[in-house]
């Protein structure tokens, strides 16, 4: 289709035009370049941004963590099931109430922080972006995603 022949319907749906898919390929591609860093500590990218939020808070509900990690239970669930396995941490029904399911870090899950520690640091080395421009994405994206959380 010629440029000057495009409707304004045409332009609304190019896919240069969409905010939406620079954001899906850039996750694609920072979470391939985790892979040989996580493959060395045997973990997903989801388990180990479930775990991050574990070392930061060692004793979560999975509700919290789910919601931390803007992820279902139908995803999460495998996930924490998988961890559990691992002996990274324990999942437990709350007392008080029932319906919550409580994540406790296990030593075995504390310890891989110190191997994890790394990963941060080799991710830099991997992505060419200038300290002050990844400080604004940061929080253009944080922004983007505060304001999607309070839609809901």
């Amino acid at each position: 289709m010629e440029t000057e022949n495009r409707t304004q319907a045409d332009t609304a749906l190019l896919l240069d035009s969409q905010l939406c898919f620079p954001l899906y390929a850039c996750a694609r591609e920072v979470v391939k370049r985790y892979r040989p860093f996580l493959d060395d500590i045997g973990l997903t990218y989801t388990q180990y941004i479930a775990m991050m939020v574990l070392w930061e808070t060692p004793c979560i509900s999975s509700r919290q963590l789910g919601r931390r990690l803007f992820l279902d239970s139908g995803t999460l669930t495998p996930v924490l099931k998988k961890l559990e396995a691992m002996g990274y941490i324990t999942r437990k029904r709350d007392e008080k109430d029932e319906r919550n399911l409580l994540l406790t870090l296990t030593e075995e899950g504390k310890a891989l922080k110190t191997r994890a520690a790394v990963i941060p640091q080799q991710m830099a080395s991997c992505i060419e972006l200038d300290p002050k421009d990844a400080i604004e994405l940061y929080t253009l994206l944080h922004r983007l995603l505060d304001t999607m959380r309070e839609e809901e």
